[in-house]
């Protein structure tokens, strides 16, 4: 099969996808007889000669796809007019903790936010796929420790969280994620009523607003050692 042939046959699928593909599922289209490394090449060519399209060809985290380009989503939203969920401030600063500072446990995001964080918030970013349980802290109470998941860098178009943009010290966590393609993962921020606001410091699913803090640069990936943490046993 020549170069022109295989790429076809990797354009095809890929179009025809309805999830990303990795290298090794691709590899299978050919029987498992092109190299890795030839089909990479073969995809950086696709990349290239798709440049200037209303679709591109993207790679994430679990693998690659094509997908129309951010600045044509304005027009594609007209054919959906339907409104995608909406997540809460609250909500999108946790999620913020957790891809800086994985992994993290729940007592560690209320000490950064400040606010005692409501069980439902984690809950929502658990069922959405962004974020899960990858091991315990041995500590007292063996807390469970957070962590995002392949599905939150698919849905934010990035193939690894090297790609988050840097913090600067002092920036706010929800708006260091809204500087990127963040309405794929949510419409806006619920606004809450001023009836809905928390007291005593605790957070709920509608809450916003709250002062905003300062999150520390993310820290270099740590092993099970220095973090204590433990593998999740399976049920």
């Amino acid at each position: 099969m020549n170069t022109t042939d295989a790429k076809r046959v990797l354009e095809t699928a890929l179009i025809c996808a309805p999830q990303p593909l990795s290298v090794r599922e691709l590899g299978v289209l050919f029987d498992m007889e092109v190299a890795p490394d030839t089909i990479k090449t073969l995809l950086t060519d696709l990349q290239t000669e798709w440049t200037g399209r209303g679709v591109e060809l993207v790679q994430v985290a679990t693998g690659w796809r094509f997908q129309s380009r951010p600045e044509l989503r304005a027009f594609l939203d007209r054919l959906h007019p339907e409104k995608p969920p909406r997540y809460t401030r609250a909500a999108m600063e946790t999620l913020a903790i957790i891809a800086y500072r994985q992994p993290v446990t729940r007592g560690d995001m209320e000490d950064i936010r400040g606010v005692t964080i409501n069980s439902l918030i984690i809950k929502q970013l658990e069922d959405r796929g962004w974020v899960e349980v990858i091991g315990h802290r041995e500590t007292v109470g063996r807390p469970a420790l957070f962590a995002t998941t392949r599905q939150f860098l698919d849905d934010l178009g990035l193939s690894s969280l090297d790609q988050l943009p840097p913090l600067d010290g002092s920036e706010v966590q929800e708006s260091a994620l809204g500087r990127l393609d963040f309405e794929s993962l949510s419409s806006g921020l619920a606004e809450p009523a001023a009836e809905d606001l928390p007291s005593a410091g605790e957070d709920t699913p509608d809450t916003a607003g709250e002062p905003a803090i300062p999150v520390p640069t993310r820290d270099e990936p740590q092993d099970d050692h220095e973090t204590g943490a433990t593998p999740s046993q399976p049920d």
